[in-house]
């Protein structure tokens, strides 16, 4: 017959289990994509956002 788990060793698994469970989402939230240590490249910019660019369509008012 299976003997009851001392409370000592439940407590014990219990805190490794809160480590390992804290550790795991720590590392999930830092796996996102890496930076690079230079300067954010310049946003994208379209032929209608310039209207100084020659034939683009004025831009629509808002």
């Amino acid at each position: 017959m299976l003997e009851r788990p001392r409370t000592t060793e439940r407590y014990v698994r219990a805190v490794v289990a809160a480590a390992v469970a804290t550790a795991c989402l720590l590392l999930a939230g830092n796996a996102g994509p890496a930076h690079s240590a230079e300067a954010p490249p310049a946003p994208a910019r379209h032929a209608a956002d310039d209207p100084a660019e020659p034939g683009a369509p004025a831009p629509t008012p808002r």
